[in-house]
């Protein structure tokens, strides 16, 4: 089921962090297994395949077990793969999303290496001496380039929060979803990026245990942003899908 976008509202301010994390962790417990299994196949086949073209319908995927299991409906394994009942619109949303990576962080990489590579010249042709002003300016330089390098991504990961959820919630088109998405992260700023870097940390500290700890506290991650999401649009009404009536010859 569609909903028009302008008839969808959302709350401000209304993101939760600990709360988020405490009712996502409730949401899957009953489960947890199967989310582990559900969000590790999702994210290795949404990383695997070239140009994330797959990214969209696995996320889609997980939200929609998420939101099924919320709603009190059983989910199984195979929910993971109806997210590509949405692959057009998620694969829309997934291109949007890296737009802005690729035009802002590769021309800005490629700066980087132009500079490094100079800075070898320079080297090179002095001598091979350190100069220690000159280092100090390209470590500089190289922290300055990764620190908005991750500023971006933060901004980015914040903005595009809700967009594969309504997706699958509200039924919306690829740039709708972002669009609103947008508004709503912008409307929860700073709560929803406390959240996320939260989740951020948690998925880090995972990893740190040979990568495979991550998978453990990705669903953890997952559920608390699907709690920020029914926080903010709350969960949209699920008509039955049942056959029309009978024609009536009265």
């Amino acid at each position: 089921m569609s909903f028009p976008i302008d008839q969808i509202e959302f709350k401000r301010n209304a993101v939760e962090p600990i709360e988020c994390l405490k009712a996502g962790f409730n949401l899957i417990k009953s489960q947890y297994w199967l989310f582990v299994g559900i969000v590790a196949i999702g994210m290795i086949i949404a990383n695997v395949v070239p140009l994330l073209i797959l990214m969209g319908p696995m996320m889609c995927g997980i939200y929609l077990a998420l939101f099924q299991t919320r709603r009190g409906q059983p989910i199984e394994f195979g929910t993971l793969f109806k997210g590509f009942d949405y692959f057009g619109d998620s694969l829309i949303a997934t291109l949007i999303h890296l737009v802005p990576i690729l035009v802002i962080i590769v021309p800005a990489y490629i700066i980087f290496v132009v500079f490094y590579v100079g800075f070898l010249m320079a080297m090179s042709q002095g001598g091979g001496q350190p100069d220690l002003a000159a280092i100090i300016g390209f470590l500089a330089l190289v922290f300055v380039f990764w620190l908005v390098v991750i500023v971006i991504l933060i901004l980015l990961s914040v903005v595009f929060t809700f967009a594969y959820p309504l997706i699958v919630d509200r039924g919306l088109k690829g740039v709708d979803a972002v669009r609103l998405s947008i508004r709503a992260a912008l409307a929860n700023f700073w709560r929803l990026l406390g959240l996320l870097l939260i989740t951020g940390f948690m998925n880090f500290m995972g990893a740190l245990f040979c990568y495979v700890g991550a998978f453990f506290v990705l669903p953890i991650g997952f559920a608390a942003l699907a709690v920020a999401y029914e926080q903010v649009f709350g969960l949209g009404e699920v008509k039955p899908n049942l056959p029309p009536p009978p024609p009536s010859f009265v």
